[in-house]
C-alpha cells in the first residue's frame, strides 16, 4: 500500500515520538499516568502524521464509546437550544462528545422509527429532552442496557429525572405579582401538549385558587413572539388586566408590542411577568422581570446523572433545580 494512503498507526507515532505502542495509547485513550512532556510530544506527533485513534476499537477495549446521545423534540425554542448547549459543555468538560438526535416527527410511526434506529446508536447513555404524550410508546423501543436520563418527571418508565421546578416557578411569578397588591394575575400559557408549559400553569392556577383570587381563562400561545402579540391583543382590549404572568419571555415580548400598540404601558397599566430569564430579557423596554432557569445546573446535572448511571454508580432518582425570580423593572403596584 503507498505511504501516502497507508493509515497511520499507533506504532507510527511511537516511532516518531520515541515512546513505547503502550504510552501512545494512554495519551489517545486518556488513561494511565503520561508525563506532560511526553504527552505534548506524543500529541504534537499524532498531529505531525495526521494520527486519528480508531473509535470502534478503543470502544471495544475500554467498553466505552465516550458519546452521550441527546434527544431533543424542536431546536426553536431558547430553552431547550440552552439546555442542549448546556448538556454538551458539560460532556465536553468530562471528555465526552454529544451526538444530538431531533425528533421532529409529530405521527406516532414516525416517532417509532426514530427510535427503533437508537439500537444502531454507538452512544454509553442518553438524556431525553422530551415532552410530548405522543412519545409515551416510543420510550419501549429505548435500546435495552443504555443508561438513560428523562427530563421529564410524568415519562413513562422514567428511572432517573432532572427537571426545573416548573410548578414552583408558576407558582413564585403569580405570588409576586399579589403580593404587589394586584387583584388577580392573567396568563399566557404554552401549548396544551407542554407539560412544562402545563406544570407552570398549575402554579399559576393554584396560587390564584390559594389565595382566594378570581382564575381568569387562560389565553394560550405556541412559545412564540407572535403568539404573545396576538394574546396581548385581548388583554389590552380589558381595562380590569393589570398583572400578566407569560410562561416564557418571547411570549411576553410580543405581549408588550401589543400593550403599546394600544397605549397601555408596562408597568403603569399592566405589570408583566416572563419566564426563562433570557439574556435579552434585561434589553426589552421596561426590562423584564422573568423566572430565571439555571440551564448550565440542569446540563450539569443531566450529565453527572447519566455518567453516574454508567459507571453503576448511586443515582438520585430525581433531581430539581429551583427557579429564581429576577425582579426588574416591568413589574409595580397597580394604580
Amino acid at each position: 500500500m503507498p505511504e501516502s494512503t497507508r493509515r497511520v498507526s499507533m506504532a507510527d507515532v511511537a516511532a516518531r515520538a520515541s515512546v513505547s505502542s503502550q504510552t501512545v495509547s494512554r495519551v489517545a485513550n486518556g488513561t494511565g499516568t503520561v508525563v506532560d512532556a511526553t504527552r505534548d510530544r506524543v500529541i504534537r506527533a499524532m498531529d505531525e502524521l495526521g494520527y486519528r485513534p480508531n473509535s470502534a476499537a478503543r470502544a471495544l477495549k475500554l467498553g466505552s464509546f465516550r458519546t452521550i446521545g441527546v434527544l431533543s423534540r424542536t431546536l426553536s425554542t431558547i430553552g431547550d437550544v440552552r439546555t442542549i448547549e448546556a448538556i454538551s459543555s458539560s460532556a465536553a468538560a468530562e471528555g465526552y462528545a454529544t451526538t444530538l438526535i431531533p425528533v421532529h416527527a409529530a405521527a406516532p410511526g414516525d416517532v417509532d422509527r426514530v427510535f427503533s434506529r437508537l439500537q444502531e446508536l454507538a452512544v454509553d447513555a442518553l438524556i431525553l429532552n422530551l415532552e410530548s404524550p405522543a412519545l409515551t410508546h416510543a420510550a419501549s423501543l429505548l435500546p435495552p442496557g443504555v443508561p438513560v436520563v428523562y427530563m421529564d418527571p410524568e415519562a413513562p418508565g422514567a428511572r432517573v429525572v432532572v427537571d426545573t421546578d416548573q410548578n414552583a416557578g408558576g407558582a413564585t411569578a403569580t405570588r409576586h405579582l399579589l403580593e404587589l397588591g394586584h387583584e388577580t394575575v392573567w396568563h399566557i400559557a404554552g401549548p396544551a401538549e407542554s407539560r412544562p408549559g402545563g406544570r407552570r400553569e398549575a402554579g399559576w392556577r393554584a396560587t390564584l385558587e390559594a389565595a382566594g383570587r378570581a382564575v381568569p381563562e387562560v389565553l394560550r400561545g405556541d412559545w412564540s413572539v407572535e403568539s404573545g402579540y396576538l394574546a396581548g391583543r385581548e388583554i389590552a382590549g380589558r381595562d380590569d388586566v393589570t398583572a400578566v404572568f407569560c410562561s416564557n419571555d418571547q411570549m411576553a415580548l410580543g405581549m408588550y408590542r401589543a400593550l403599546t400598540e394600544a397605549g397601555r404601558w408596562v408597568p403603569g397599566d399592566v405589570s408583566v411577568v416572563g419566564f426563562d430569564d433570557t439574556e435579552d430579557a434585561r434589553g426589552y423596554a421596561p426590562p423584564l422581570t422573568s423566572m430565571h432557569q439555571d440551564f448550565d445546573d440542569v446540563g450539569s446535572r443531566c450529565v453527572a446523572s447519566a455518567l453516574a448511571l454508567v459507571r453503576g454508580d448511586g443515582v438520585p432518582p430525581l433531581s430539581v433545580v429551583e427557579p429564581e425570580i429576577v425582579v426588574r423593572s416591568s413589574t409595580a403596584p397597580p394604580r
